[in-house]
């Protein structure tokens, strides 16, 4: 493994790109779909099952995090990677996204956040300089700056405003991160769906000579049209050599037509959260457990599949599980979703090698226009 943090690209074929990051703790193989693990954890699964589903990283959030147990417990525990018993790279959030969500329990200015815990009222201070440090006491390998992320519709004026004070605070990161040959921290472009704040924000950011760039703002409301064209807009103005993570993102659907446009990293709550309220992502698109339809069905979700979860159990079984609220149901079909995200990327990478990215992008959405047909 490398001592440094790189980035090559290996293959294109239009704008998709096939690349490897390489860090001290492992290769991250691009196109890649991150779990998320909130609190050191990626729910219903054990961390080795992520790893054999094919998971090069995984995500911590330093929202959650920093609140229970506190990323000065994880540190004197070892770090993050110790304490999950995952010894291959990670990637942390900076928490602006939740602090997003907490708009009725937090002050913003220029300094940073003060939030209220929604755990239990406790005051909190988050400053960009304290998000690197919390990030650099979990021993996260791609750490991200501080922004303010902000719902969608938005005037532009207060579009506008955030977007500069997250150029101002991913200054203060980068020099509070410094120096860490064998980390990358990544710099978030904002600009809600105006095209020309994304530009600007873009190329100020490169100007920095980050090493990865993210899009964040993305996925909060707005429709896939507006996200997708604010990525056409948005990704010529940022390098060509270095990553770009699209924050938050997404469904099956998300994910073709986002690395159609030369994303190489995701990440989403949708497959796990998806596994623990009935619904399974397959081939053929997405089956909803809760129907009734799958009562005496003793099909599988997909005999074709190499996952347990997917190949072995009876449609009628899941089915009984998740209306019975069985635990099971959710560790069963989250790694289902997550074997077939997995699977999906992997089919990616795969094409745009061998030159067939759009053939690939066809026949999965052909699988998921046939749909699931139920027996005779």
């Amino acid at each position: 493994m490398s001592d440094t943090f790189t980035f090559n690209l290996l293959a294109t074929d239009g704008r998709a790109r096939r690349g490897e990051i390489t860090m001290p703790r492992g290769t991250v193989r691009t196109p890649a779909f991150m779990p998320v693990g909130t609190a050191g954890t990626v729910k219903a699964m054990y961390l080795d099952q992520v790893r054999e589903l094919g998971s090069d990283i995984i995500l911590g959030n330093v929202y959650h995090l920093m609140l229970r147990p506190g990323a000065e417990r994880v540190a004197r525990l070892g770090g993050l990677h110790e304490f999950a018993r995952w010894p291959y790279p990670i990637l942390t959030d900076s928490g602006g996204f939740q602090v997003m969500s907490l708009a009725d329990l937090r002050k913003l200015d220029e300094t940073g956040v003060t939030f209220r815990s929604h755990v239990d009222g406790s005051v909190h201070s988050l400053t960009p300089e304290r998000s690197i440090e919390i990030q650099d006491l979990l021993d996260s390998d791609i750490q991200m700056q501080l922004d303010e992320c902000i719902r969608l519709p938005a005037e532009r004026a207060e579009v506008e405003r955030a977007m500069e004070m997250s150029l101002r605070w991913a200054e203060r990161c980068k020099i509070a991160f410094g120096d860490q040959p064998g980390k990358a921290m990544f710099g978030i472009v904002q600009g809600g769906t105006e095209e020309d704040l994304r530009v600007r924000s873009a190329e100020a950011l490169a100007a920095m000579d980050l090493k990865g760039y993210a899009v964040g703002g993305l996925a909060v409301g707005e429709p896939q049209a507006e996200m997708l064209r604010i990525l056409d807009a948005t990704l010529p103005a940022l390098p060509a050599g270095k990553p770009r993570y699209l924050m938050g993102v997404g469904t099956p659907d998300d994910i073709l037509k986002s690395v159609a446009r030369g994303i190489d990293m995701f990440d989403c709550v949708m497959p796990t959260r998806a596994g623990r309220h009935g619904l399974a992502f397959t081939r053929m698109g997405r089956i909803n457990l809760k129907n009734a339809r799958h009562a005496e069905d003793p099909r599988p979700l997909d005999p074709e599949s190499t996952c347990p979860a997917t190949r072995d159990y009876s449609r009628a079984y899941l089915h009984h599980l998740v209306r019975t609220d069985e635990a099971l149901a959710g560790m069963l079909l989250t790694w289902n979703n997550l074997h077939y995200y997995q699977w999906l990327m992997a089919g990616i990478r795969g094409a745009i090698e061998h030159g067939r990215f759009d053939d690939f992008f066809a026949e999965t959405q052909a699988g998921w226009a046939r749909g699931d047909v139920a027996p005779m």
